[in-house]
């Protein structure tokens, strides 16, 4: 990696250039997860377990997806960089799914959902992971690695914010028009793809390329095949061994799977429990409004006592948090604005700090290993998001149904507090285990440091070798 890249600064612009393609991956995710499964539900008389099982089935196949993308990534060899062209490639699949899964016809089926949801998830990974790999790649320092994640942390609450307003907006004039305010929320991820993606691709250069790893170094094709298989089996099982690794992976699962349980439920809870529909999207608004703050804020706790401390202490502000729901009755409007807006401060700081240690980990892999598996890191990293994800959609909606929940129509009072208990004490258990993981984690600035120092000093020797 040149000094440029490694050793210096990026000015703010240039960073937040760099993070624009934030945008309509944000403002693409949120109604994935929040509006998408309760429009296709009420609207089209979909199942929810069905639904359920088409998103996990849908992050299934992104999980194949991400470890193969990855290696492809670290060994494309082209003129316009290793990354961009798969980040380019990816834009085009993930702007084509955007349309039928925001713009559904009258009678669309499970099987167009699952295709639209599949290309969706192909388009996504071919973008999440060479741009993650690139991210880490901007900089070799502790702390300047926190600084990348958080500028484009900052960006993708701040593109939530501004998708939200639309649904808020629908809500106020037209309550119950779900189909408009999905219609409404694609037309932001469509309009905003190309210009951020554009401005990504060509506000920061990539590193030089390194050199390709022996295991793609065969001319033919059958070669290449055979070296693109060592090289999984041999990078997946460098990093599954890696105690470190596999504690960044298991943390990040709870996390994920606690936010994802909370996004899959709020819409029901805030509608049939809280009895209040006009403010289902106006929670989420008033949520990420105080968002955009929550970056810098645990920026400079990171700064003070490190990413893993900094990740610990924002999972266990999140247990208080969730906790407090239980403490929420029905209409109780200024309780639940309360733990929103702390919410909204808490908002991602695990998410933040555990995505800037995976570049770390990254390095002292490649210091034992000798090759260059940053973005194999990040697909595994992603990976562990993604499976979270899934199952809580997986498990959340089709529990609130085996309680007797359902979105339509009346509920019974046991039903409505079993969405109550599972909405505020699943998210709980979940960031209390994601805080427990990072416990006694070893991989701060100082040994960062010197990790750093001996690549520097082993590419040196190679290159004076040359």
């Amino acid at each position: 990696m040149s000094k440029s890249n490694s050793d210096q600064k990026l000015p703010a612009l240039r960073l937040i250039a760099f993070s624009a393609i934030a945008v309509p991956l944000a403002a693409a995710l949120q109604p994935l997860l929040v509006f998408i499964p309760a429009f296709y539900a009420k609207d089209l008389g979909l199942s929810l377990a069905s639904i359920g099982l088409l998103m996990l089935l849908g992050r299934l196949w992104d999980a194949v997806n991400d470890p193969i993308i990855a290696i492809l990534s670290d060994a494309t060899r082209s003129r316009f960089g290793r990354r961009k062209p798969w980040i380019a490639a990816g834009i085009l699949l993930f702007g084509l799914a955007t349309i039928p899964l925001f713009f559904p016809p009258s009678g669309t089926s499970l099987w167009v959902l699952g295709l639209a949801l599949f290309v969706f998830y192909l388009g996504w990974t071919m973008i999440q992971i060479p741009f993650s790999a690139w991210s880490g790649e901007l900089s070799a320092q502790y702390h300047q690695r926190t600084r990348i994640a958080t500028y484009q942390q900052v960006i993708s609450v701040a593109a939530m914010l501004v998708l939200l307003v639309a649904p808020t907006w629908v809500d106020q004039i037209d309550p119950g028009n779900d189909r408009l305010k999905i219609a409404v929320m694609g037309t932001m991820v469509l309009v905003t793809l190309i210009p951020c993606s554009l401005l990504t691709l060509w506000s920061v250069k990539e590193p030089p390329l390194p050199r390709p790893s022996a295991n793609f170094e065969a001319a033919s094709l059958g070669g290449r095949v055979q070296g693109l298989g060592r090289e999984l089996v041999q990078g997946m099982g460098l990093i599954f061994k890696d105690p470190l690794m596999l504690r960044v992976l298991a943390s990040d699962f709870a996390v994920v799977l606690a936010q994802s349980i909370r996004s899959s439920l709020i819409v029901f809870f805030v509608i049939s429990y809280m009895g209040l529909p006009q403010w289902a999207s106006a929670i989420f608004l008033f949520q990420f409004v105080f968002g955009v703050f929550a970056g810098p804020i645990w920026l400079q706790i990171g700064y003070r006592f490190g990413k893993h401390r900094t990740a610990i202490l924002g999972e266990l502000v999140q247990v208080a948090i969730n906790l407090g729901l239980l403490l929420v009755a029905p209409g109780n409007l200024a309780l639940l604005l309360a733990l929103t807006f702390a919410q909204g401060l808490a908002q991602g700081s695990g998410n933040l700090m555990l995505r800037a240690i995976v570049a770390d980990v990254a390095d002292k892999n490649r210091l034992a290993s000798g090759v260059d598996r940053t973005a194999l890191h990040f697909s595994v990293f992603s990976l562990s998001s993604k499976l979270a994800g899934a199952v809580a959609v997986g498990i959340a909606l089709p529990l609130v149904g085996i309680f007797g929940f359902s979105p339509k129509g009346e509920n019974s009072p046991e039903a409505l507090q079993a969405l109550h208990i599972i909405f505020a004490l699943g998210p709980a258990l979940a960031h209390l285990v994601s805080a427990w993981m990072l416990k006694g984690f070893n991989l701060d600035e100082e040994a960062h440091t010197t990790i750093r120092q001996k690549l520097a000093e082993r590419d040196a020797l190679s290159t004076a070798a040359e």
